[in-house]
């Protein structure tokens, strides 16, 4: 069992080691493969007033610092080509501080963002745009053929305005047709996008449930965003699950993928 997970966007050093020992700790209790998550840009805000990160260069020398001192493994997104490259091959940081490179939801489709991406041999963890059929995700690989490995991540489905579903027989679909992991974004579908109007909005107290639904058609692969304090987060607070919550959450999550 993967699972990928940390804070919407990187908000200190100070609490994003907190989040990732956290989680850490909970994923090698339980076994699973963890991946620590964090933005150093949210690029595709709803309102121009919606804080956006810290930047690429303060946060890279901060993931820096969480991989000495956690060994964990860490993904992020990317927007751009350059954006990609420097990731990757940046001079100022050690190559391999980034072990996942994210292709955002709304960019799913960008061809040369996702070459570039491939041709960096790192894991690229693709997000299915929320306006994409289980069945276009084909066309999307099919611009993959040199990457090290791909992930495909479900976040949900557009449903008429400011409001996402899941579609479980789509992810039972992803599962038996597509050769590669398939990874569902637990709290990014109980999302509201722009549901205030010029935030998004989102209930956590799906997220717990939705992910228990994943497993039982076979998705052992999951992505959550957590925070000790989600409604004081900068961005995402309404969907995001509390940190203190994490442990029962992966434990209920963990327990059926064994049914």
């Amino acid at each position: 069992m993967r699972v990928i997970a940390g804070p919407c966007q990187h908000e200190s050093l100070e609490m994003s080691l907190e989040i990732a020992a956290e989680c850490k700790r909970v994923c090698d209790a339980l076994g699973c493969e963890y991946f620590f998550k964090a933005s150093y840009d949210k690029a595709n805000r709803t309102s121009m007033d919606s804080p956006r990160g810290l930047g690429l260069d303060a946060t890279l020398r901060d993931f820096e610092k969480i991989k000495e001192k956690l060994g964990v493994k860490i993904l992020t997104d990317v927007h751009s080509v350059e954006e990609s490259r420097r990731v990757s091959n940046t001079n100022l940081f050690a190559k391999d501080t980034v072990d996942v490179l994210q292709i955002p939801a709304f960019l799913c489709r960008q061809t040369d963002l996702i070459e570039e991406a491939s041709w960096s041999q790192k894991i690229v963890n693709i997000k299915k745009g929320q306006f994409l059929s289980p069945q276009d995700i084909r066309g999307v690989l099919s611009k993959t053929s040199k990457a090290k490995e791909v992930w495909i991540t479900e976040r949900g489905s557009t449903f008429g305005y400011n409001n996402l579903v899941v579609d479980y027989a789509g992810i039972q679909y992803m599962l038996q047709h597509y050769d590669c992991p398939i990874v569902f974004d637990a709290t990014h579908s109980v999302q509201k996008p722009g549901g205030n109007g010029t935030t998004s909005s989102g209930n956590r107290d799906y997220a717990p449930g939705m992910a228990r639904a994943a497993a039982a058609v076979g998705v052992d692969n999951f992505f959550f965003e957590v925070h000790p304090d989600p409604d004081s987060a900068p961005s995402d607070g309404p969907n995001m699950l509390f940190l203190k919550d994490f442990d029962k959450v992966m434990s209920g999550v963990h327990l059926a993928t064994t049914i």
